[in-house]
């Protein structure tokens, strides 16, 4: 697969940005520097190369939280090479035992995959805020544009988090964005996954390519009606699109509460 082009507003500017935004949040929440997940993903990737140019090497701890049988040994693999090439302090914690514990409890294995995926997800943020309170530490999430709004994440899993650099770029900014600061080229072009469950992908499971949902997520954006999409990208798409923006507003939105007065 070749890469894209990358898009115009991809330059020196945002990675600035980015940098000074990470930095200026640590310091503004007098925080000894930042704790992020490393998955061996791209969106992790760049989020610890930026974390690395805002804070240096020591104020950043990356926590590499696989799962035996489910976790590639490519993914584990990626995730130690952008550690140690940013010298970054790593603490590698296998999950499978936690999740054994929650298997005494509750009948873990008869829940559907999703629900599984959910508390994996919940346990390894745990893990990432417990980290993160006990050296004075911020939790730097890694999700982009274009999973928020679509909903692609878990409530209070991966979802949560105490500042999120790529929260502006659409997944092929930040593919862009990783191209220019020297992401290896396997990770820019490995198939986006989650690593909640074998052989998931990313687009497999919203049923729709990035590409397609840049686009739409885009068009929405400018303020483009249903019927204006549907000029341009096929129905389907569209239909699923807005429909995941719509059921997942709960995610971007803080709970409901009541008017008292």
């Amino acid at each position: 697969m070749g890469m894209a082009k990358h898009p115009p507003m991809i330059g020196g500017y945002v990675e600035a940005r980015l940098v000074d935004f990470v930095r200026s949040q640590v310091e503004a929440a007098s925080a000894e520097g930042v704790v992020l997940g490393l998955s061996g993903g791209l969106d992790s990737a760049v989020t610890a190369l930026l974390a690395k140019k805002a804070l240096g090497p020591d104020r950043v701890t990356a926590l590499l939280l696989p799962e035996r049988g489910v976790t590639t040994g490519e993914d584990i693999e990626d995730a130690r090479t952008v550690a140690d090439s940013l010298d970054l302090e790593t603490m590698e914690i296998d999950i499978s035992r936690i999740l054994s514990c929650y298997t005494d409890v509750v009948a873990l294995e008869k829940a559907p995959r999703l629900v599984q995926g959910n508390l994996k997800a919940r346990i390894r943020m745990s893990l990432l805020y417990w980290h993160a309170n006990l050296y004075r530490r911020l939790v730097l999430g890694t999700g982009n544009k274009t999973e928020i709004m679509l909903g692609y994440s878990t409530k209070y899993g991966d979802a949560a988090a105490d500042l999120l650099p790529l929260a502006g770029l659409y997944k092929d900014e930040v593919r862009a964005l990783g191209a220019r600061l020297g992401v290896p080229r396997r990770i820019l072009e490995k198939a986006p996954s989650a690593g909640l469950w074998s052989g998931q992908t990313d687009e497999e499971e919203l049923g729709i390519s990035y590409r397609e949902a840049d686009g739409i997520l885009r068009a929405v954006e400018r303020g483009l009606g249903p019927d204006e999409l549907k000029d341009s990208y096929q129905g389907s798409k569209v239909d699923l699109v807005l429909e995941r923006i719509e059921k997942s507003r709960h995610k971007r939105e803080m709970p409901p509460q009541p008017r008292m007065w």
